[in-house]
């Protein structure tokens, strides 16, 4: 990965009460380089909260998304890997690279693709040396919150699926290896089914790899959705107390029986199918995560925009002290464009939230003043558009 040449540099430390609680997890240096519209730059960062400002277009979003890009999962956006390098250079390769600060001392972590890969495939690595996301999920969290969020409770099932998941990663990263295994494996056998090629007995071992990891994805959301309800059912700062429950075939045999008798059960309704020329079978791809506002007993579903926005806020930030009271860390969060979506209240309530969290926070907006509650407690950074299209977008660290 390469070195990075154009910097900004953070000024002298700002005062901080309790500084140490507050460096529980936090970037003190970051490093794009041939990422989206970065071409090079790397950021001195002295204060547990960033507010990145500048007008639409100019960067923003794409440097939180690099720093999604340093934990486990495919980032912020879920981007197609093509899209992440910058365009203007017509290669393929780009780096994400920070120093990240906890407790246990300062490791360095990075992301992307060599310039002498074989084949753009990301690669994560820790002090130098390629490892896997998995291990990685050891050292760093990340969660965020962005405006394409906001309709997640009437979104697809698919999306609240990926939004649990993402969750679940946070406590268990060996749940990306699951789902990778579950989902190649349902294509393998659409595919088998849809070309009536293969034999039975091939069908039938890829249908007892979906019923074991299907028992075994389940079972990890269903923990993770336990552990988050008894965090989140007080609510808390004037964000509603909330219920996630989650919706489906396995979940409900798993509640009436032994996981192996489940996944029996799912491999005879795989058959059942099967034999059917039905390409559907029951399990987690099914499943769908809903979500209840506890103090007026409305389904989000059916809540308003508003009572939506506050109930994402409300599992995001119970899912951040969970971490901080399971892991012993708060995660980096990520705070896309959000102070614009709340009226003053709700953003002081948020702003203290977060603080409450004791880990670092970048948040992004176009009006300086949607933060004013955060001066003296922040690190501003103003971005402009870059000069020309080829160049890095330009800083002014306030």
């Amino acid at each position: 990965m390469s070195v990075l040449s154009h910097s900004i540099t953070a000024p002298a430390a700002l005062a901080i009460d309790n500084l140490h609680q507050q460096k529980r997890l936090w970037l003190s240096k970051l490093m794009v380089d041939n990422f989206r519209n970065y071409r090079r730059a790397q950021l001195q960062l002295a204060a547990p909260a960033v507010v990145l400002t500048g007008p639409n277009g100019v960067g923003k979003t794409n440097l939180l998304e690099a720093v999604s890009l340093l934990a486990p999962g495919r980032g912020m956006r879920r981007a197609r890997r093509e899209h992440w390098p910058n365009t203007a250079s017509g290669t393929s390769d780009w780096a994400v690279a920070a120093t990240v600060q906890s407790a246990d001392g300062d490791v360095q972590i990075g992301s992307g693709v060599a310039v002498d890969a074989a084949q753009a495939a990301r690669v994560m690595r820790l002090e130098g040396q390629n490892v896997s996301q998995t291990e990685i999920g050891g050292y760093i969290t990340v969660s965020w919150l962005a405006p394409h969020m906001d309709g997640i409770f009437v979104d697809s099932p698919g999306a609240r699926r990926r939004f649990l998941d993402r969750l679940v990663i946070a406590f268990d990263p060996a749940h990306i290896g699951r789902m990778a295994r579950y989902e190649k494996a349902l294509r393998q056998r659409a595919y088998l089914l849809s070309e009536a090629s293969g034999d039975t007995a091939w069908v039938q071992s890829i249908e007892a790899i979906l019923a074991e990891t299907a028992v075994a994805v389940t079972a990890a959301r269903q923990t993770l959705i336990r552990d988050l309800n008894q965090e989140a059912e007080k609510g808390w700062l004037g964000f509603p107390g909330v219920q996630l429950s989650l919706v489906g075939d396995t979940e409900q045999w798993l509640a009436d029986m032994p996981a192996l008798q489940v996944e029996d059960k799912l491999m005879a309704a795989a058959k059942t199918a099967r034999l059917a020329g039905d390409l559907a079978m029951p399990g987690p791809h099914a499943s769908d995560l809903q979500a209840l506002h506890l103090a007026s007993k409305t389904p989000a579903y059916l809540a308003s925009t508003g009572q939506q926005k506050a109930l994402l806020i409300a599992v995001v930030m119970a899912h951040a002290r969970l971490q901080e009271r399971r892991l012993g860390r708060s995660p980096i969060m990520l705070l896309d464009d959000v102070a614009a979506h709340l009226d003053a209240d709700r953003r002081s309530a948020l702003f203290e939230a977060v603080s409450l969290l004791g880990g670092q926070c970048w948040y992004s907006g176009s009006d300086q003043q949607q933060f004013d509650d955060l001066r003296g407690k922040a690190q501003f950074i103003e971005m402009r558009p870059a000069s020309r299209s080829d160049q890095t977008p330009e800083f002014e660290v306030k």
